[in-house]
């Protein structure tokens, strides 16, 4: 094994503990960034170009008939083969956290697309399943099986937020393990069912499996109710004949007490487990060669690599498997750094350089990561571990467009991401959205004044009510600062009505009563 250190050339503070990366055609992507993302990438997947050991992060697009991917962090996925041997792939993508910290429950399909040597394009669609639906969770796996000619997804694990009618005010956001049932996922059908086995009493998470042909094996994992890391190892046997699937479990021994570990395969039989942790408070620094031969598992401790001192001594470090063989490990940067959530970041080959370039990549395995972001003074728990998915083969597009953080503070024609007013408490990094009008974005609204300018509607304090009004409507706003440009758009204060006093009836004119003589004498005058 051999450890090399690589430098970020830009944007290092977006990768931090949870995000996941997928290998296809030897390029290796990342997605699942800290926070929402940001007009530079709005698809929030990158390509990691690493060149002379220097990583550069450059944008993907998605085609215009995939959905919207969130940028999820630790989720469950897995390759998906139309068979086992099948060139042609995609990955499923399941649960995961959302920046604002809702766990999702959606499953996610994404593939290659389109690649030239300045784009590539994606496909994201998201399924709908029915039947025994998995609940939102994280730290969980899934794996893909085969049987008969048949294929079908297992998945296992994880944990998710105390249910509603359990929570507490002291226990509004704990989250607790998921019931250990097993779940077969039929992709073609869109249906799930839910096994439950006596061999599986607790729930796990961030465990390691391991699929192949029929056979998936769960390595160690985390029991959140009961605090403990058991050696356990299991064996899921999944039959799919022509009726209903038969599940079974067995228990081996052998097994390793760890949660977070990562596996990387470097050949068809052949992985190797790195890192993990032993307790709350001590990493795991050594590596096992796992080897699937004749429907067995062996598990053997191998001669892992020479750790630096900064990796031996950091509280925690993350990462992700990077296929073929290869890891990409994190671990904090020190408090001096400029950038104050910067990491470091090395990448462990696990084979030689001739067998990279003759392997090609035939992984299904998942490997998970854990939960909350990392504190400082804290000791580091399964929900800040590291979660893993292949050496990272250069991009040949020195001209293609890179990642530049500096972008982010140019959003004068969207607006999402300009402070507003003086008093604009929006955080692009952190802010939850608020009555949000387009997906995962702020509401906002144009002032009128002069060319006009984009302020977020939480900050101005308008309503939703008012803010629909004024979308549907053709009418002109001012914020808070230009309001004097046009009074009549204020709401109008109630005027009092003055009380007027009755009108007095007019009064008859008097007429004069003229005899008949006189009337005569009056009409001679008139026609003389």
């Amino acid at each position: 094994m051999s450890l090399q250190m690589v430098s970020t050339v830009s944007n290092s503070s977006l990768i931090q503990p949870g995000f996941s990366l997928l290998n296809f055609d030897g390029h290796v992507f990342f997605f699942g960034q800290k926070g929402w993302p940001k007009r530079s990438c709005p698809t929030g997947v990158f390509l990691l170009d690493i060149k002379q050991n220097e990583l550069k992060m450059k944008p993907v697009f998605f085609s215009k008939d995939s959905c919207y991917l969130p940028p999820l962090r630790y989720p469950a996925l897995c390759m998906l083969r139309s068979d086992a041997r099948a060139d042609e792939y995609q990955y499923i993508i399941h649960g995961g956290k959302t920046p604002n910290n809702d766990l999702s429950d959606k499953i996610y399909f994404i593939s290659l697309v389109s690649k030239t040597s300045k784009k590539m394009t994606f496909q994201c669609i998201e399924k709908d399943l029915g039947g025994d639906v998995p609940e939102a969770r994280y730290g969980h796996t899934i794996n893909i099986v085969h049987s008969r000619g048949k294929s079908m997804s297992v998945l296992f694990g994880g944990r998710s937020y105390t249910p509603l009618a359990q929570r507490t005010t002291e226990t509004w956001n704990s989250v607790v393990d998921c019931l250990p049932s097993v779940f077969l996922i039929d992709f073609e059908f869109g249906c799930c069912t839910s096994y439950m086995l006596p061999e599986l009493q607790d729930g796990l998470s961030f465990h390691v499996s391991i699929a192949k042909d029929d056979t998936i094996y769960i390595l160690g994992g985390h029991s959140l109710q009961n605090n403990t890391r058991p050696p356990s190892l299991y064996k899921l046997k999944v039959d799919l004949p022509l009726g209903s699937p038969a599940v079974t479990c067995t228990i081996l021994p052998g097994g390793i007490s760890v949660s977070s570990a990562i596996v990387t395969q470097i050949s068809d039989t052949e992985f190797v487990l790195v890192g993990g942790y032993l307790s709350d408070n001590q990493k795991r620094l050594a590596c096992n060669t796992i080897v699937l031969e004749d429907n067995k598992i062996e598990i053997v401790e191998s001669v892992g690599p020479e750790w630096t001192p900064d990796i031996k001594h950091c509280r925690m470090w993350f990462g992700c498997d990077m296929g073929k063989g290869s890891v990409l490990l994190g671990i904090p940067g020190a408090n001096k750094q400029i950038i104050p959530d910067a990491n470091y970041f090395y990448i462990l080959r696990c084979k030689g350089a001739e067998e990279d370039k003759e392997e090609e990549l035939i992984t299904q395995t998942c490997s998970q990561t854990s939960s909350e972001d990392p504190g400082d003074s804290t000791p580091f728990e399964d929900s800040e571990e590291f979660c893993f998915s292949a050496e990272a083969n250069s991009f040949d597009a020195d001209d293609a467009d890179t990642y530049n953080e500096d972008d982010e503070e140019d959003e004068s024609e969207t607006g999402y991401w300009i402070t507003c007013c003086a008093s604009c408490n929006i955080d692009i990094n952190t802010w939850v959205p608020f009555y949000s009008t387009e997906l995962n974005k702020p509401a906002m609204i144009l002032c009128s004044s002069g060319a006009g300018h984009w302020v977020h509607a939480q900050c101005m304090d308008l309503s939703e009510t008012v803010l629909l009004r004024l979308s549907e409507a053709n009418v002109k706003y001012f914020c808070n600062k230009h309001i004097d440009l046009n009074k009549g758009l204020q709401t109008p204060q109630k005027v009092v009505c003055l009380k007027k006093p009755p009108m007095k009836p007019l009064r008859k004119k008097k007429t004069m009563k003229l005899s008949t003589s006189a009337k005569k004498s009056f009409l001679r005058r008139l026609f003389e």
